[in-house]
């Protein structure tokens, strides 16, 4: 059976930073108007004034300092306080579709290749643009590569399954090369006007190409792949096409993200941390001497915790790779840009991880060693 390889991958960054001070701004912005138009209401208990956020909040529940995002307007208009991102006609490059071939382009240029040598295209995301036709059809269009193509959806572990997808079509002879893409615009799917969770999220695009190891110069043999799903509430979005046959739904904040955040802490470090671990076992490894870990990039302190799990003590700076306090969580694309900005100094035969984790739950992990 013809083994799987990470030949490459590529990073699509938004241009606009919005920093931790400039969210912070215009939420209490928002917050002092809320409370001065309720205050009557409030002071006889009929309404709950609304708490004021800070950066020392954010960067100590979260470890972010700041995201890319697609649009930064209206994130900073009191008024607005979601992406301002025009509608474009259907003869033009929809946006999500736009930053994954930028994230694909730079892969393929690291890769070497034609496109043409390319059999398929995943789009693992979070959130489509539309229920079809498929982003990654689109992307397929635009990047002139042949064979199939398909959307699929597993929240912040997309890119970890959309990996085994590739993988498992590679060594079964189903595709020479998979483009996997991760676009993710994850500022249209959060709720900035709520305190808890108004920092989490920032935007980008990553892109893996996942060859056969036959054809590979260089790159990443993978080990082993694990998927885990176990059902969860606890991180959800309702927005979907069936809301406007329930009407009096509209507007209701379960449309946008929503998470019960200290029971996710709770259940998802012990699940992934045992994942993670059980599963080297099952491969012969060690965890324990694992030169790097890049995981999911969900929330510093969870991040350290299952580092401290994996690894048996605390992570050695480079170990675990955070990369938090520059992009926020983007969801699939988190575990990627970590992977993709911090493995050049790997010696042939060094083995790292890449793990994802979230709604769901789910969970994935990708065992990878250089070649």
């Amino acid at each position: 059976m013809t083994k799987a390889v990470i030949a490459a991958t590529g990073l699509y960054t938004p241009p606009n930073s919005l920093s931790n001070a400039e969210l912070v701004e215009t939420f209490n912005a928002y917050v002092e108007r809320f409370n001065a138009a309720n205050a009557e209401s409030i002071a006889v208990g009929e309404t709950t004034a609304l708490t004021p956020s800070s950066v020392e909040f954010i960067e100590k529940a979260s470890g972010i300092k700041a995201r890319y995002v697609v649009d930064k307007t209206g994130l900073v208009d009191p008024d607005l306080m979601r992406p301002n991102i025009p509608e474009r006609s259907n003869d033009e490059l929809s946006v999500l579709a736009e930053m994954a071939v930028e994230a694909a382009k730079q892969a393929i240029e690291r890769w070497g290749k034609p496109a043409s040598e390319i059999d398929a295209v995943i789009c693992a995301a979070s959130n489509m643009q539309r229920a079809y036709p498929a982003m990654a059809i689109e992307v397929q269009q635009a990047l002139g590569i042949g064979g199939f193509a398909f959307d699929m959806n597993v929240a912040c572990s997309s890119a970890t399954f959309g990996i085994k997808t590739a993988a498992d079509f590679v060594t079964a002879g189903s595709a020479r090369a998979v483009l996997m893409v991760n676009p993710e615009i994850c500022s249209g799917h959060l709720n900035f006007r709520d305190r808890d969770s108004h920092f989490i999220f920032g935007d980008v695009a990553t892109a893996v190409i996942v060859e056969a190891a036959d054809q590979a110069k260089g790159g990443w043999d993978i080990l082993g792949t694990r998927l885990k799903t176990q059902f969860s509430n606890n991180i959800r979005n309702n927005f979907g096409f069936l809301n406007r046959a329930a009407p009096e739904g509209v507007g209701a904040v379960d449309k946008l993200f929503v998470q019960e955040g200290r029971k996710v802490f709770r259940e998802v470090v012990p699940l992934v941390s045992e994942m993670i671990v059980e599963h080297a076992g099952d491969l012969g490894l060690d965890p324990t001497s694992l030169k790097r870990l890049w995981l999911h990039q969900a929330n510093i302190n969870m991040n350290e915790m299952i580092g401290r799990k994996v690894l048996g003590r605390d992570p050695a700076p480079g170990e675990n790779v955070i990369i938090l306090d520059e992009f926020a969580n983007t969801s699939s694309a988190g575990s990627i840009i970590a992977f993709h900005r911090a493995n050049d100094d790997f010696a042939v035969g060094e083995t790292g991880l890449i793990c994802s984790f979230g709604a769901g739950y789910s969970a994935g992990t990708v065992f990878v060693r250089k070649r």
